[in-house]
């Protein structure tokens, strides 16, 4: 007996395709494949036993197990499913749909006071190898990331951020965070990213970088205390070597979300 096959078995054939593949992405870059692999023999398996061999006694243990086993996943892998559920939201399309459900509000371009002792304290470090880690958050909130270091609130100055990622200075090895332009405050901890195609050249103040613009939409500029290079940390990708003129430009698009 041959059950109709038609359009809609097609597009949902290739639907699942596409979220097993990206579901496979997501697991290979958190260094999870082994598990996604595992999981993926048990379904196999218990689609064997339960729907072709019909094993009632072996296929209601798995049930029960394939019941129990969706919870222990949730907890498992919640950063994983955050992560995912993080860049669904984020993507470019969904964001243009969003934008037409709601208000389009006036943009404020962002002026040379806010830009320029940003990039010129990144230049002065830069020239003395500085280490220097700052976040800019754009469109999601970074409270949490605020409250793991010391509050600030200060006008961005360009003296005042190379003081405080001076050597001796005790804010130096964590993030500044720099909130609706204003240095909202340093020393903070950023979540490390584990994926596995980073440079390895690339310190750990690239891979904070690139965990908080893996978790957000924040744009994070990193001053390399190795080379004195200026990278910046945007949308989960880097922009490495930049020069004054090229970060001025990312800062002037980026700062403000779109």
């Amino acid at each position: 007996m041959f059950f109709p096959f038609g359009i809609k078995d097609v597009i949902d054939i290739v639907l699942v395709a596409l979220m097993l593949y990206y579901i496979y992405r997501l697991m290979k870059e958190s260094r999870s494949l082994n598990v996604f692999i595992g999981i993926m023999v048990f379904v196999i398996m218990w689609l064997i036993v339960s729907q072709i061999l019909e094993m009632r006694l072996l296929g209601s243990i798995m049930d029960k197990l394939v019941s129990v086993g969706v919870i222990g996943l949730i907890v498992l892998f919640q950063e994983d499913i955050r992560h995912f559920l993080y860049s669904l939201g984020a993507h470019r399309k969904v964001n243009n749909l969003m934008k037409l459900f709601t208000k389009k509000g006036n943009k404020a371009e962002v002026d040379k006071e806010t830009i320029m002792p940003i990039v010129m304290a990144c230049m002065s470090m830069s020239r003395g190898k500085v280490g220097a880690l700052i976040v800019i958050e754009r469109g999601v909130m970074l409270e949490d990331i605020v409250e793991t270091g010391d509050l600030i609130d200060a006008r961005i100055d360009q003296r005042l951020i190379e003081n405080i990622f001076f050597k001796n200075s005790p804010l130096h090895d964590g993030a500044m965070l720099i909130s609706k332009r204003r240095i909202k405050a340093a020393g903070c901890i950023l979540p490390v990213s584990h994926k596995q195609d980073i440079p390895k050249e690339l310190g750990l103040r690239h891979r904070a970088a690139m965990g908080i613009s893996q978790d957000s939409d924040a744009l994070a500029i990193i001053v390399s205390e190795e080379t004195g290079r200026i990278s910046v940390a945007l949308r989960g990708e880097f922009q490495l070597r930049l020069s004054a003129e090229q970060l001025e430009s990312i800062l002037t698009k980026e700062m403000i979300p779109a």
